[in-house]
Formats: structure tokens, C-alpha cells, sequence
């Protein structure tokens, strides 16, 4: 039979659903092993914690030997840094606490400076992180996913062939016989609604909305260059082989076009534009309700 697990970790619910059959004991001691791998995780890049090597590095310079985990998700924030001309950057911590984004959650603004630029700032080889400054980092617009990932690799190393990774709605699943799964793609005006369903297999899929954690003239997307929160994108869903990548690009789809991403990136999308319009790419696997 299969099995299922529900808890709170990195600020958001997560529920676990695997198909296959396992027994209770094996389920249990696989899932403790993730929410200390999630811990672990959380104590290496959380910016909400001091005591994380985050915190560490936003009072110090210098180099940092990261876990084998930072090489992918620093790579795409590179490549989406590069692509989205600066708007997304993981340098953008400091503006966020600035904004009211902070520690305690205070949701109080004060006054706010621009990032500077990646290389101006920091350089990353061999899993080493070198700053040249001591910085803020934030790796919330594609953490969680790469984080999602990073469970789900679990799972298939202890045999799983068919299973449903979810945190806060961003989910990767996977399914030995090919099974999709139907998700209700959330109304950003009215979260007790969905708009559409979408019907992944094999694949992961995440959702970004400027109505989760809104206050003032902010939400927790923050362009790095005008300081600003993108008001003219009310939400974007993002398919793709992985829940790094998709998450990633829901935030770069805020300030980009998506033929900006797509010549580096394989993804289906569909965004709903601040009038309610939807543009969605001709793969989209979902359909909205009118």
C-alpha cells in the first residue's frame, strides 16, 4: 500500500504521497531521513535564520565551501541572472530585509539600495563561494524547487518509482506507469478557487503570485533594479523536467518574455496578466475555465 506525510518545514507545508508499496517502518525511517535532509537545507540557506551559513556570510567576506547541492541552483540563478539582465539574483536579500521581507517578518519597509552586480560581488567555482563583500544572499526563487528535487532524488535512490513531492504548492511528480496527476491551478484574487487544471506526468510544475506574502506596495518578488514588486503579472505556472527550472523561471517569466528563456531552457508556461488575460505557450498541459 502506499503511504502519505504531512508536515511543516522551511516555512511551508509539505506533503509527501507515495504510490508504491511500502511498509509503515521503511516510510517512517525514510521520512525522517528527509526532514533532516530539509533541516540541513534550511540551515545552509536560509536567510530567516542565524544560524545559517547565510547569516554567516552577510556579516563576513571571504570563501565558503558549499554543500555538492548549491553547483546546480547556483548555475540557474547564473543563467537567469544573465538572462534576465540582473532581475533575478540571489544578491537580492538585503533589498527584501530592507523592504520588510526581513528575518522577524516585520512587513516594515525602510530605505532600500540596489544590489550590486554578480561579479562585482561574487564568484563561484569548484563548490566555493567567494565574496569579495559580505552580502545578503537569497535563494528563494528557486530554492524551494531545487529543495523538491532534492527529496525526490531520495525516493528513487531507495527504489520509489512513483511518487508526489508538493511544498506550497510547487510539486514534482513522478509515476512508474505514467499516471497523471490533475492540479488545480490556484485564482491569485480568490486562493479558495482555481482558475484551471493542469495534468502533469513525469514532470514538475511550481506557480509564483504576487498575492502571497503582499504588504505595502511589495510582495516577495522584488526587482532588483527598480526596486519595485511586478504589478502587471498576476500569476505564472511554470512545467517542467525539473523543480528547479520551473521554479526558477516563474520568477524570471515576471520580467521577461519567455522567448528570452526558452533558447536555454526546455518549459511549457502560462501566464495570467493583471487584466485577467492568460498567454500560454501551445505545450501548456492545462486548461482554464472562463
Amino acid at each position: 500500500m502506499g503511504r502519505q506525510s504531512e508536515f511543516e518545514a522551511i516555512g511551508t507545508q509539505w506533503h509527501i504521497d507515495v504510490y508504491d508499496e511500502i511498509n509503515a517502518f521503511r516510510f517512517e525511517s525514510l521520512m525522517d531521513a528527509v526532514r533532516e535532509r530539509i533541516e540541513f537545507f534550511d540551515k545552509t540557506y536560509s536567510r530567516f535564520r542565524a544560524d545559517s551559513l547565510i547569516s554567516i556570510m552577510a556579516h563576513s567576506a571571504g570563501s565558503f565551501l558549499l554543500p555538492d547541492d548549491a553547483t546546480p541552483m547556483i548555475e540557474v540563478y547564473r543563467k537567469l541572472y544573465d538572462l534576465t539582465s540582473g532581475a533575478v539574483t540571489p544578491l537580492i536579500g538585503q533589498a527584501l530585509s530592507d523592504a520588510g521581507y526581513d528575518a522577524v517578518y516585520s512587513l516594515i519597509s525602510k530605505p532600500m539600495t540596489s544590489p550590486k552586480p554578480w561579479d562585482e560581488i561574487m564568484t563561484f567555482k569548484d563548490s566555493t563561494l567567494e565574496l569579495r563583500e559580505p552580502a545578503l544572499l537569497d535563494f528563494g526563487a528557486a530554492g524551494k524547487g531545487h529543495l523538491i528535487d532534492i527529496v525526490a532524488v531520495m525516493l528513487r535512490a531507495e527504489g520509489i518509482e512513483s511518487f508526489c513531492v508538493e511544498a506550497g504548492g510547487d510539486m514534482c511528480h513522478q509515476d512508474f506507469a505514467e499516471k497523471s496527476l490533475r492540479v488545480g491551478l490556484e485564482n491569485p484574487v480568490d486562493t479558495s478557487q482555481v482558475i484551471g487544471i493542469a495534468s502533469i506526468a513525469n514532470k514538475s510544475i511550481c506557480g509564483s503570485a504576487g498575492n502571497k506574502r503582499a504588504w505595502e506596495k511589495f510582495h516577495h518578488i522584488l526587482d532588483p533594479r527598480t526596486l519595485t514588486s511586478p504589478k502587471h503579472i498576476l500569476a505564472v505556472w511554470v512545467v517542467a523536467d525539473t523543480t528547479l527550472i520551473a521554479d526558477g523561471l516563474t520568477t524570471a517569466l515576471m520580467f521577461v518574455a519567455p522567448d528570452v528563456l526558452q533558447n536555454e531552457f526546455d518549459f511549457e508556461y502560462a501566464i495570467l496578466h493583471h487584466d485577467f488575460s492568460i498567454t500560454a505557450s501551445a505545450g501548456f498541459p492545462g486548461e482554464f475555465f472562463s
